[in-house]
């Protein structure tokens, strides 16, 4: 063991009780995580050096290891276990986070009364409410097993301590930024906190074999609070995602050591808990017996998964010198390309001038160019009050020359629309294998686009005229 160095051992140094962050002098603020009055003076800790130890297990080679020991178990819940890479593999940490109020809580608790059995314990630790309240809310979406269990603690030894106690195969917390440990300096979820009680976890997952999900917070930009090492220790990332006026929630895969990371899961919020939706694009569509100007259906991909979408525009008279530009589900800087893109390469010059206002339906949120087309349509149809033709859907991205370009999946995209009945889809060229009886007409540029709509007299009628001369 080296000693150390005389100048090490004079030196004070200080240290930040939330990320660690070392320095040798005293700062008011932290430059790491930019935490105030954080930063203590310590003791400069002693230069060691690691001799080698025993080891736990011999290596072996890599096709002598026993798979059986990782296989997936189901959750119970089919959404989840398709984005989970089909269920929990024992020993395997995952991290689910999102929004307060999005679901987080019913959803693992269903998950947690749907994978208890006699032979696989599950044990739900609450940090954020009393077991009470969990039991009301267990009540409610009939989630009440014997095989269950539930306690209410902060503290990061109690919560080992059940461990031992129950033995269970699933440890579900919520949320592991309300446990700490004592035996660290700062408050609960703070960065060293989480990075202690996470570490923990993980070694005892490790250990047993046991699952454990963690529900993580998340800041107001979206991404996950904490210490950016905590995504890296766990093995599953899953982001938690809908708008909470909506009955839709998505849980998208970040990052999956046993799967894919494109998988998608749908859900649907309701009074008495959460449902998997194996076919959500019902949410996503208005059944009406006549088609309605200024709506268009497109095919997106979420994951893997292939969602058929609505697209609705309106145009109306502006009131005011800058007229307004309101979306929902789109992005704007989307929008406002093809707004760009119909008034030079389609000749349509009334938008300009007039408020516009574009969402889409059930709350899907459409950010891929794929949609790029049917925005534009939906557009082009508003600002003519005429309605394309019925059954009809569009898929490709548009550029601003007007191009309409290729996307990734069609064939899927094509397959899912003719599955729920459409018979007819604008598409770019080379779309591969089409469905047997749908027609597919592919378009080159925004120009072969709008030839499917009718012609009307609220388009440009006197650049119309000198096209038709």
């Amino acid at each position: 063991m080296a000693a150390r160095t005389k100048t090490t051992k004079d030196r004070p140094s200080y240290r930040c009780t939330e990320c660690g962050w070392q320095t040798a002098k005293w700062l008011g603020r932290c430059p790491e995580c930019q935490a105030w009055g954080t930063v203590e003076e310590y003791g400069a800790p002693a230069v060691r050096t690691t001799a080698p130890g025993r080891v736990t297990t011999s290596a072996l080679p890599i096709g002598q290891v026993d798979v059986r020991q990782a296989t997936a178990r189901s959750t119970g819940v089919p959404e989840l276990d398709r984005v989970l890479g089909g269920g929990l593999v024992p020993g395997a940490v995952v991290l689910l986070a999102g929004e307060p109020g999005v679901g987080k809580s019913t959803l693992l608790l269903d998950v947690a009364a749907k994978s208890a059995s006699a032979e696989h314990r599950t044990l739900y630790v609450t940090g954020e409410e009393s077991a009470s309240q969990v039991r009301l809310r267990a009540d409610r979406i009939h989630a009440v097993d014997d095989h269950l269990y539930l306690a209410a603690e902060t503290d990061l030894a109690a919560v080992l301590g059940h461990l031992d106690a129950v033995k269970p195969s699933l440890l579900i917390l919520d949320s592991v930024q309300t446990v700490a440990s004592p035996e660290i300096d700062g408050a609960p979820g703070g960065m060293a906190q989480v990075r202690e009680v996470a570490g923990a976890l993980i070694r005892a997952s490790k250990e047993r074999g046991m699952s454990t999900l963690l529900v993580g917070h998340v800041t107001k930009d979206g991404a996950i609070a904490g210490p950016r090492l905590l995504e890296h220790l766990v093995d599953v990332v899953l982001h938690f995602e809908g708008d909470r006026h909506a009955r839709l929630r998505l849980v998208r895969g970040v990052k999956n050591r046993y799967g894919a990371t494109d998988e998608v899961g749908c859900f649907e919020l309701h009074d008495e808990g959460i449902v998997g939706l194996a076919d959500p694009s019902g949410l996503f569509l208005t059944r009406r017996d006549e088609p309605v100007p200024g709506t268009c259906l497109t095919v997106t991909l979420e994951g893997r998964r292939p969602l058929v979408a609505e697209v609705q525009a309106l145009t109306v008279d502006s009131q005011i010198p800058s007229p307004r530009r309101t979306t929902s589900g789109l992005e704007t800087s989307r929008v406002s390309m093809m707004l760009a893109v119909l008034e030079q390469r389609g000749r349509i010059s009334a938008l300009g001038k007039r408020d516009i206002y574009s969402a889409t339906v059930g709350g899907v949120k459409l950010s891929e160019p794929a949609a790029d087309l049917a925005i534009a349509l939906a557009l082009a149809s508003a600002a003519s009050d005429t309605p394309l033709p019925k059954n009809l859907v569009a898929i490709g991205e548009v550029g601003l020359a007007g191009e309409v370009r290729r996307v990734t999946g069609v064939q899927r995209r094509l397959a899912e629309a003719h599955r729920l009945g459409f018979t007819h889809a604008l598409v770019p060229g080379d779309p591969g294998k089409i469905p047997a009886g749908m027609k597919v007409l592919e378009v080159a540029d925004m120009g072969d686009a709008l030839r499917v709509l009718p012609r009307s007299p609220r388009r440009d009628a006197p650049q119309d005229e000198e096209r038709r001369r």
